[in-house]
């Protein structure tokens, strides 16, 4: 059995206000020549199809052309909706679809499980949209939910997985250990986390959530990371397609074909006079200037050479001085609500919460979270 493994297309997003549906454009087409080349039985795509729950008109578009092709290359494709997504959009269609399209938007507490037959047998694909504690709870009201683990845990449980049989899930979490970046939505201290021993019985997990393509405890639990870089955090990142080839319990062999954007994304630190010296080059580009004295219109003279610049920032004596000055929140954006409600508590009564006062904060985040 041979799969390819996709997520987080985000198709629709604006990257420091560019649109990015051209580039996706480009990189589903070359996604699909993959497709074409390695032959799958499957494609499965874990979750955030859409960046924002109510996707604009070419973004629906988009999406609708990707798996017409797919429909017409006639392999299976099984998607799952993820924390961005909306879910009735993402099933829009579903019961008109063919055979081989298979959808799983929103958790309803059932099993929603797709069985391929190869020469080896059967393999049994699990999809389980992205859940929260709450969403479990309601449809399990006997079950102890207390956060995500125990969500995950129950979830699985009452998939009634055969342990002898080949086994795959389709998931769109947060697991323990694994490596976030600036463009992923902001968890909660971690309330999110998932810890990887609930996916025992699952010989292959395939992940959606996490932009950085990454194993976590063992190769076979695994995001495949996003198809283009969504932000200068991953700009060391080698975007891939991940191709699983499943023969047996024993024999699980991944690769991965590289891809290649329409728009390399790319950091440039230096002096004025030498980035101005630069090539010219359409990548989109993060310029860090270290002149010690801002330069007037640095960035309409920059766009002369880089058309698609994206962001222009100081480091020198000035910025660092300031930086380091500066009191209270840092980079408030890079930090989880729990993080920032301690600093302010401890900056308004110069000393931290105690074990009680600090766990309720913790569970009314939760239960925030949970709700929003």
């Amino acid at each position: 059995m041979k799969f390819v493994h996709l997520s987080d297309l985000h198709i629709g997003k604006r990257v420091n206000e560019f649109s990015m549906i051209e580039d996706q454009d480009f990189i589903l087409k070359q996604i699909l020549e993959i497709v074409k080349k390695e032959k799958p039985d499957a494609v499965l795509i874990a979750g955030d199809i859409y960046d924002i729950p109510q996707p604009s008109v070419e973004a629906m578009l988009l999406l609708d052309r990707f798996l017409d092709e797919l429909s017409s290359l006639g392999l299976h494709t099984m998607i799952i909706s993820g924390n961005h997504d909306s879910a009735e959009r993402v099933a829009f269609g579903s019961k008109r679809m063919v055979s081989h399209m298979h959808t799983c938007p929103a958790y309803d507490g059932k099993t929603h499980k797709v069985t391929l037959t190869d020469k080896n047998g059967e393999v049994d694909f699990y999809m389980l949209p992205y859940i929260k504690p709450a969403i479990v709870r309601a449809q399990f009201p006997e079950e102890e939910i207390v956060d995500y683990t125990d969500a995950v845990k129950v979830a699985i449980a009452h998939m009634n997985v055969d342990v002898t049989r080949r086994n795959v899930l389709i998931a769109h979490q947060f697991v323990t250990g694994a490596t976030r970046c600036d463009s992923e939505e902001i968890s909660i201290g971690g309330l999110d986390n998932i810890d990887a021993g609930v996916f025992s019985q699952f010989d292959y997990v395939a992940l959606g959530h996490l932009h950085g393509p990454q194993k976590v405890q063992r190769d076979t639990i695994r995001y495949c990371g996003t198809p283009l870089k969504y932000s200068f955090s991953e700009v060391n990142h080698k975007k891939s397609v991940t191709v699983v080839q499943f023969d047996s319990k024993d024999d699980i062999k991944i690769t991965e074909q590289p891809l290649k954007p329409l728009h390399e994304m790319r950091e440039i630190r230096d002096i004025f006079s030498s980035v101005f010296l630069c090539p010219k080059s359409d990548d989109y580009i993060r310029v860090i200037l270290t002149d010690e004295t801002p330069i007037p219109d640095a960035l309409s003279d920059l766009r002369k050479i880089f058309p698609n610049i994206m962001r222009l920032e100081y480091d020198n004596s000035r910025t660092r001085l300031i930086d380091s000055g500066t009191q209270g929140i840092q980079n408030p954006k890079q930090l989880d609500p729990y993080e920032i409600f301690s600093t302010f508590y401890r900056e308004r009564t110069q000393n931290e919460m105690d074990q009680k006062q600090a766990q309720f904060i913790k569970d009314l985040i939760q239960q925030i979270w949970e709700e929003s």
